[in-house]
């Protein structure tokens, strides 16, 4: 049983209300991206009695044990009779960027759980169990460009209005707490509805589209500000900041060529 979840990006975030249950309301469109993880998962032998997971790839944070993967495993098996696994997960998304990695991974877990056990889920059931798991999670099970509010969990299909364009990633290896990055901002509901903006030309976007995330971290990482000019200068159509960072993203017309003074920051480069 062999996965490859990818990653995601935002185009723009607002952050709209706080939540009584802690939470934010957000107002985002999360757009697919072809960077993706490598997951493999297998029935383990008759000796082995719990979850296993190993990990390659870049460095993630946190004992294996606690890893999305296996939190999405129990929580499929307290409802299907799902054998003990052993997963192999081989990270190409980095963790604490804003792409999503870590929830990408969860939600592939259910649908190859899904396939393989041939549990019958559909794909609302599917999304219904990993809104559980996080609140961008469920967007990864279609991985469709999306409008999404709410936490992030309520979705609506959007048109591929990236369909031909270029992306660059760069991400500076900085990690950033999502829960401090909503700490430090302040809600505010916007006056137009993004959806409706990403219909406009992609060259009106820097004065329409924003992270709303952007000034507390570029205030905190002026790299992460610098690196976003960086890609401007270089011919990019539209920038920002993708989820609470510090991965940014460059919209290019075509092949970019990447200033040298990010170029070590790259993460990847290829067609949308």
């Amino acid at each position: 049983m062999v996965g490859f979840p990818k990653a995601k990006i935002n185009l723009g975030l607002r952050i709209t209300g706080k939540r009584n249950d802690g939470f934010h309301n957000i107002e985002t469109i999360f757009y697919p991206v072809n960077l993706c993880d490598a997951m493999e998962l297998v029935v383990a032998d008759k000796s082995v009695n719990e979850d296993m997971i190993t990990i390659t790839g870049l460095n993630i944070e946190g004992k294996p044990e606690e890893n999305l993967v296996i939190k999405a495993i129990r929580v499929l098996r307290e409802k299907y009779p799902i054998p003990v696994l052993k997963v192999h997960l081989h990270k190409a998304i980095p963790s604490g960027a804003g792409l999503g990695g870590g929830s990408s991974d969860a939600a592939c877990t259910i649908k190859t759980i899904n396939k393989s056990f041939r549990l019958s889920l559909d794909s609302e059931l599917m999304k219904t169990i990993a809104a559980v798991l996080g609140s961008d999670c469920p967007f990864f099970i279609d991985s469709l460009p999306s409008y999404a509010t709410g936490r992030g969990e309520v979705l609506r299909p959007v048109n591929d209005v990236l369909n031909g364009y270029y992306l660059v990633l760069v991400n500076p290896g900085i990690i950033i707490s999502t829960k401090e990055a909503y700490n430090n901002c302040n809600p505010v509901k916007p006056d137009a509805v993004l959806s409706d903006l990403i219909k406009r030309p992609i060259n009106d976007w820097e004065g329409l589209i924003f992270n709303d995330f952007e000034n507390y971290i570029f205030s905190r990482h002026p790299l992460i500000a610098r690196i976003k000019k960086a890609l401007y200068d270089s011919g990019a159509l539209y920038c920002s900041i993708s989820g609470s960072g510090s991965t940014v993203y460059g919209i290019f017309a075509g092949k970019p060529e990447v200033p040298d003074e990010i170029i070590k920051y790259v993460i990847y480069k290829g067609l949308l």
